[in-house]
């Protein structure tokens, strides 16, 4: 009987290849690994708290090997035939992203896992955004686009023949899953050579950057792939120092007490060489290194305030960058709450609550509150394990050269995404209420 190799271990064989193929495509990479690696290190030494709290959330043993990717398809084929490689790798759609309202003419979703036991194993991630063909303003420009993506394919034989296998007989042996790493990387694979003429890629170059990107390549070349870090200031002073220029501002919320959802900021995007069809050489930017932090995920009432506030923040930090930006940002989000147990008492945040005494002595087995104050419940914090499309979108920006936010008529359209996706998108607030509502009970259960 055939031995089928876990969709965990297959995903962390996939990530570990990953790091590796866009560290040689990107040596800047390696030393952004370096730069959070440290940060990392000594933000874990001065703060015992914070090493306590994340060795006893199973946190410390994934935080090294923790990557988010992020790529840009074509046609609802490919991103059909993507959600299928991903699930070889136990990675489901989670959460609708409509970018354009922020000027960027995709619409997106993240494959990663699911389950709580997946996610301490690897929570690696892959942002994935369709282009949105409809937002090109030239009829013929539309045609010509959609005609240069219907001609190729950015999967190999033997990849799609690999998914089909895991499909029919339930898993992949050790052989196959090798195999199936190494031609799913080509997916991901950066190619020096475009597939247009310069005058193809100049046009779409004129409609948006991210276009070009997306139609005039071979495929879907990851454009970052990015490690987590503990303190994101930190890391962004010191990126210069590695040879590294940061983008100006750090997107989403300001440095805080208790970390809040995903802050995120990236070292400018490369300019590469390449030639086009027709023999002219030029450049191309679409790759940087990004670097993430993560906080607790928020309820919805507790998105509903951030959103409120992010918003307001922007309208009072516009043409502000570096210091100046974040103290507006953190002004403003003085009125959000900055401890956990507010954050908790108050219905804003996540968490994961774990009985550590259960005598007999004390409150009410049914009293939740009453047992937290008395220290025999603890309430820990639930990792963010998600995205935020106005953060998304100012990363792209920064690093397709955008100047100015362009607004584009169109709004989110998740059904359209579905459809060509093949399947819906997981609610993530669905996944952390189900987490925390199985921990509550697990928890209330031993007293009982």
């Amino acid at each position: 009987m055939n031995q089928y190799v876990s969709a965990d271990e297959i995903r962390a064989q996939f990530s570990s290849a990953m790091s590796a193929m866009y560290q040689s495509e990107v040596p800047q990479y390696g030393s952004l690994l370096e730069l959070v690696e440290a940060v990392n290190r000594e933000t874990l030494e001065e703060n015992p708290d914070l090493r306590r709290q994340m060795e006893a959330a199973g946190e410390i043993e994934r935080l090294n090997v923790e990557r988010h990717g992020a790529i840009r398809v074509g046609t609802p084929d490919e991103l059909a035939m993507l959600r299928r490689l991903f699930a070889v790798m136990g990675m489901y759609p989670v959460g609708y992203y409509d970018l354009s309202e922020a000027g960027v003419p995709v619409h997106s979703t993240a494959f990663r896992p699911t389950d709580e036991a997946a996610l301490r194993r690897n929570p690696f991630r892959v942002f994935t955004s369709l282009l949105r063909l409809e937002l090109i303003e030239s009829e013929a420009l539309r045609a010509r686009a959609s005609e240069i993506l219907e001609k190729r394919d950015i999967f190999t034989q033997a990849a799609r023949q690999l998914v089909e296998r895991s499909e029919a007989q339930g898993g992949l042996t050790s052989g196959q899953a090798e195999q199936f790493v190494q031609e799913a990387l080509e997916t991901f694979r950066w190619h020096h050579d475009a597939t247009v003429d310069i005058e193809t890629y100049e046009a779409l170059c004129g409609e948006h950057r991210l276009i070009a990107d997306v139609v005039c390549f071979r495929g879907p070349h990851i454009n970052h792939l990015t490690p987590r870090t503990l303190n994101i200031d930190e890391v962004q002073r010191r990126m210069p120092d590695y040879g590294m220029n940061p983008k100006a501002v750090i997107e989403g919320p300001p440095h805080r007490q208790c970390p809040i959802l995903l802050r995120q900021t990236s070292f400018k995007a490369l300019e590469e060489p390449i030639r086009f069809a027709n023999s002219h050489e030029g450049t191309h930017t679409a790759r940087f290194g990004e670097i993430e932090q993560r906080g607790v995920a928020l309820t919805p009432q507790g998105r509903r305030l951030y959103d409120q506030l992010l918003g307001r923040a922007r309208e009072q930090s516009q043409g502000l960058e570096g210091a100046a930006h974040q103290e507006v940002l953190a002004r403003v989000f003085a009125d959000f709450p900055d401890s956990h147990e507010e954050l908790r008492s108050q219905g804003l945040a996540y968490f994961r609550y774990e009985a550590v005494n259960q005598d007999n002595g004390g409150s009410s087995p049914d009293d939740l509150e009453a047992l937290l104050d008395e220290g025999r419940i603890l309430a820990r914090p639930i990792i963010y394990e998600d995205f935020l499309p106005v953060s998304a979108a100012g990363i792209f920006q920064s690093n397709l050269g955008e100047s100015s936010q362009e607004q584009f008529a169109a709004s989110g359209n998740r059904d359209a995404f579905e459809q060509a996706l093949g399947s819906s998108v997981t609610d993530e607030f669905e996944l952390y209420e189900g987490i925390q509502t199985a921990s509550k009970k697990q928890a209330l259960a031993g007293f009982a």
